[in-house]
């Protein structure tokens, strides 16, 4: 079996991995309940809405004094 004469650089060696990592961004489609993007087939990140129905419904964050708290 054939053996390497001389030996590679590591940037020789480390462009030929990175070349296999290329990250591709998928479709976006647009959430039609809230209008936010959203990967399609996948529940709205913002509204939690699924093909018109609410799956995941998201808590709202309380405002400082609405729960009746006195200073």
């Amino acid at each position: 079996m054939p053996n390497p004469k001389r030996k590679h650089t590591a940037s020789r060696r480390d462009s030929r991995r990175a070349s296999n990592w290329t990250v591709e961004v998928g479709s976006i489609s647009k959430c039609p309940h809230c209008g936010a993007a959203r990967m399609p087939h996948r529940v709205c990140p913002k509204c939690g809405f699924y093909n018109g129905q609410l799956v995941n419904p998201r808590k709202e964050k309380a405002k400082p004094g609405a729960t009746g708290e006195t200073k």
